[in-house]
């Protein structure tokens, strides 16, 4: 029987039951949805904006907010949906305008995950 290095032997076997767990072991929070939807262009005024992502966020370590083109934050008071995948807040009435939604959340895996997107409320048609 050949000698066989016993960190070799741990090496592979750290090795082996890595490959062997499930992806979602290793999988983090990710955004499933969004409303309004990643660079939207709206006709009229969304009254939130609605996070929701594929496992439970902790509302106490996230942040979501929204601002206009001049950087001005309109809202910051985020709430869980009883769900707890979900994020709202609410907005005041918006002017037409580009909007940015940034989001910071824990997910309940313990990793951050942080992005922003922008949304467009588009000036009514004039009429003819």
């Amino acid at each position: 029987m050949p000698w066989f290095p016993r960190h070799a032997l741990l090496r592979g076997l750290l090795t082996a039951s890595l490959a062997a767990l499930p992806a979602w072991c290793l999988a983090h929070a990710r955004l499933e949805q969004a409303q309004p939807a990643r660079r939207s262009a709206l006709s009229s005024s969304p009254a939130q904006v609605r996070l929701r992502f594929n496992e439970a966020v902790e509302l106490q370590y996230s942040h979501l907010s929204v601002t206009d083109s001049t950087g001005h934050t309109l809202s910051t008071a985020p709430t869980l949906a009883p769900d707890a995948n979900t994020l709202e807040i609410a907005l005041p009435k918006l002017s037409p305008g580009t909007y940015t939604v940034h989001y910071r959340v824990l997910s309940v895996d313990g990793h951050v995950i942080e992005s922003a997107y922008p949304f467009t409320l588009q000036a009514p048609a004039a009429a003819p």
